[in-house]
């Protein structure tokens, strides 16, 4: 939740969600799903832009390795953000390096 109350500070961020995925050596690290507010920028930030937003803001240790950028995030019927499908999603990113989709 602290990393999306981070994210969430970011003037083009609409919507964002922090989920783990499966890492070979870690266990597990986190991914970060976003979507940008439209309108706002005609050129959307980039997974570098972002991961430099978590590090002056995180210790560098909590700072996710990836970030995939969705035009809308899955949610329910009540507007809840579905991380259980993000999760399914996060775990078919390919290397977790940082990843735009």
């Amino acid at each position: 939740m602290e990393m999306e109350s981070v994210l969430y500070g970011h003037p083009v961020v609409n919507e964002a969600a922090v989920v783990v995925r499966p890492n070979e050596y870690r266990g597990e690290t986190p991914c970060t799903f976003i979507s940008i507010k439209e309108g706002v920028l005609t050129v959307p930030p980039t997974v570098v832009e972002v991961i430099g937003w978590y590090r002056e803001r995180m210790p560098h240790y909590m700072v996710p390795k990836t970030v995939v950028f969705k035009p809308e995030l899955p949610k329910t019927s009540t507007g809840k953000i579905q991380k259980y499908v993000l999760r399914e999603m996060a775990r078919g990113v390919g290397s977790p390096r940082p990843s735009r989709v």
